[in-house]
Protein backbone atom coordinates (compact mmCIF):
# COMPACT_ATOMS: atom_id res chain seq x y z
CA UNK A 1 0.00 0.00 0.00
CA UNK A 2 1.34 3.00 -1.46
CA UNK A 3 -0.09 6.84 -0.07
CA UNK A 4 0.84 10.34 0.26
CA UNK A 5 2.21 12.03 3.43
CA UNK A 6 1.86 16.05 2.42
CA UNK A 7 1.95 19.37 3.58
CA UNK A 8 -0.84 21.63 2.02
CA UNK A 9 -0.63 25.37 2.09
CA UNK A 10 2.76 26.36 4.48
CA UNK A 11 3.12 30.37 4.23
CA UNK A 12 6.02 31.46 4.22
CA UNK A 13 7.91 34.87 3.18
CA UNK A 14 11.13 33.96 1.80
CA UNK A 15 13.72 35.91 -0.68
CA UNK A 16 13.40 35.06 -3.98
CA UNK A 17 13.76 36.11 -7.40
CA UNK A 18 16.12 37.37 -10.06
CA UNK A 19 15.05 41.43 -9.49
CA UNK A 20 17.34 42.94 -6.73
CA UNK A 21 14.18 43.99 -4.82
CA UNK A 22 12.89 40.52 -4.67
CA UNK A 23 15.88 39.57 -2.61
CA UNK A 24 15.71 42.82 -0.54
CA UNK A 25 12.17 42.75 0.74
CA UNK A 26 11.25 39.58 -0.39
CA UNK A 27 7.82 37.86 -0.82
CA UNK A 28 5.14 35.83 0.57
CA UNK A 29 5.19 31.65 -1.01
CA UNK A 30 2.61 29.19 -0.59
CA UNK A 31 4.12 25.39 -0.65
CA UNK A 32 2.63 22.11 -1.11
CA UNK A 33 4.70 18.89 -0.84
CA UNK A 34 3.51 15.36 -1.53
CA UNK A 35 5.40 12.41 -1.34
CA UNK A 36 4.78 9.01 -1.95
CA UNK A 37 5.44 6.66 0.27
CA UNK A 38 4.42 3.20 1.37
CA UNK A 39 1.77 3.39 4.77
CA UNK A 40 1.27 -0.08 5.65
CA UNK A 41 3.21 -0.38 8.59
CA UNK A 42 2.58 2.66 10.20
CA UNK A 43 -1.49 1.75 9.19
CA UNK A 44 -0.74 -1.22 11.17
CA UNK A 45 1.33 -0.58 14.05
CA UNK A 46 -0.14 3.41 14.73
CA UNK A 47 3.69 4.46 15.44
CA UNK A 48 4.98 7.72 13.87
CA UNK A 49 8.20 6.11 13.63
CA UNK A 50 6.49 3.60 10.71
CA UNK A 51 5.51 6.95 8.37
CA UNK A 52 7.22 9.99 7.39
CA UNK A 53 6.59 12.38 9.88
CA UNK A 54 5.17 15.58 8.36
CA UNK A 55 6.62 17.95 10.50
CA UNK A 56 10.25 16.96 9.58
CA UNK A 57 8.81 17.50 6.47
CA UNK A 58 7.25 20.83 7.35
CA UNK A 59 10.62 21.75 8.63
CA UNK A 60 13.24 20.94 5.67
CA UNK A 61 10.48 23.31 3.15
CA UNK A 62 11.53 26.03 5.91
CA UNK A 63 15.26 25.47 5.69
CA UNK A 64 15.03 25.05 2.01
CA UNK A 65 12.96 28.23 1.44
CA UNK A 66 15.15 30.34 3.44
CA UNK A 67 18.11 29.78 1.39
CA UNK A 68 17.78 32.53 -1.23
CA UNK A 69 17.58 31.61 -5.11
CA UNK A 70 17.25 33.90 -8.46
CA UNK A 71 14.65 30.76 -9.22
CA UNK A 72 11.68 29.01 -8.02
CA UNK A 73 12.71 25.89 -9.91
CA UNK A 74 15.76 25.97 -8.02
CA UNK A 75 14.22 25.84 -4.80
CA UNK A 76 12.03 23.22 -5.49
CA UNK A 77 14.55 20.86 -6.92
CA UNK A 78 16.01 21.10 -3.49
CA UNK A 79 12.95 20.62 -1.61
CA UNK A 80 12.83 17.78 -3.99
CA UNK A 81 16.32 16.67 -3.52
CA UNK A 82 16.33 16.54 0.31
CA UNK A 83 13.13 14.85 0.84
CA UNK A 84 14.42 11.52 -1.50
CA UNK A 85 17.45 11.65 0.28
CA UNK A 86 16.72 12.05 3.36
CA UNK A 87 13.27 9.04 2.96
CA UNK A 88 14.36 6.80 1.41
CA UNK A 89 11.16 4.77 0.80
CA UNK A 90 9.83 7.98 -0.33
CA UNK A 91 9.00 6.89 -4.17
CA UNK A 92 7.93 10.61 -5.26
CA UNK A 93 7.99 13.69 -3.99
CA UNK A 94 5.86 16.44 -5.93
CA UNK A 95 6.42 20.27 -4.77
CA UNK A 96 4.37 23.67 -5.54
CA UNK A 97 5.89 26.98 -5.08
CA UNK A 98 3.02 29.75 -5.58
CA UNK A 99 4.82 33.09 -5.05
CA UNK A 100 2.10 35.38 -4.16
CA UNK A 101 3.00 38.44 -5.77
CA UNK A 102 4.80 38.37 -8.25
CA UNK A 103 6.74 42.00 -9.94
CA UNK A 104 4.66 41.64 -13.01
CA UNK A 105 1.84 43.98 -14.22
CA UNK A 106 -1.70 41.84 -14.35
CA UNK A 107 -3.99 40.48 -11.96
CA UNK A 108 -3.02 37.09 -10.90
CA UNK A 109 -3.37 34.94 -7.61
CA UNK A 110 0.18 34.17 -7.94
CA UNK A 111 2.58 32.23 -10.26
CA UNK A 112 4.73 29.85 -9.47
CA UNK A 113 6.46 26.03 -10.46
CA UNK A 114 5.30 22.39 -9.50
CA UNK A 115 7.70 19.93 -10.35
CA UNK A 116 7.45 15.89 -9.28
CA UNK A 117 10.89 13.98 -8.74
CA UNK A 118 10.13 9.89 -9.05
CA UNK A 119 13.31 7.84 -7.17
CA UNK A 120 13.24 5.25 -10.28
CA UNK A 121 13.99 8.07 -12.25
CA UNK A 122 16.88 9.23 -10.62
CA UNK A 123 20.01 8.18 -11.97
CA UNK A 124 22.51 6.76 -9.45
Amino acid sequence: MTGQVYIKDLRLHAYHGVMEQERKVGNDYVVNVCVDYPLQRACATDEVGDTLNYAVLADMVKSEMSKPSNLLEHVAGRIADSVIARFPDAEAVTVDILKVAPPISVDMEGAGVRITVNRKHIKR
